[in-house]
């Protein structure tokens, strides 16, 4: 394996664990995972917003009403594949979650950015729930 296979290796492995600890959080009604991996100039997209999102401060107040609302009891985060180069990476997934006999499932695609300071950051969320069947 060459050094640029291992270094993405490391990079899918460090994005996907951290797309994995946000995700733990939320699904007990805690959006503070995906706060504190969103950059300040952040932008999100999701099927109950009418136009993009932006800023960290506005996604704080969109996540605001969620808090302690949703709880799933399981989930699984389906064909995780990263594409890193330098200071980006892009994760796309299917998000499958469970809560009772309820199942949702999503379409998301992360890009992150490595910050000054070391720390991979999400610059732009954007999740899908209308699949084809």
């Amino acid at each position: 394996m060459s050094y640029s296979q291992t270094m993405n290796t490391d990079i899918s492995e460090t994005i996907i664990a951290l797309e994995k600890k946000a995700l733990e959080k939320w699904n007990q009604g805690d959006p503070s995972g995906y706060l504190d991996l969103s950059a300040e100039d952040v932008t999100y997209f999701d099927p109950f917003l009418e136009q993009r999102l932006e800023g960290l401060e506005n996604l704080k107040k969109y996540y605001k009403p969620i808090e302690g609302q949703i709880n799933i009891s399981k989930y699984e985060m389906l064909n995780p594949k990263v594409i890193a180069m330098k200071n980006m990476a892009v994760l796309t997934f299917t998000l499958h979650s469970y809560k009772a006999d309820i199942i949702s499932i999503w379409n998301c695609t992360e890009v992150y950015r490595l910050e000054p300071n070391g720390q991979w950051k999400i610059v732009h969320t954007h999740w899908s729930s209308f699949m084809k069947p």
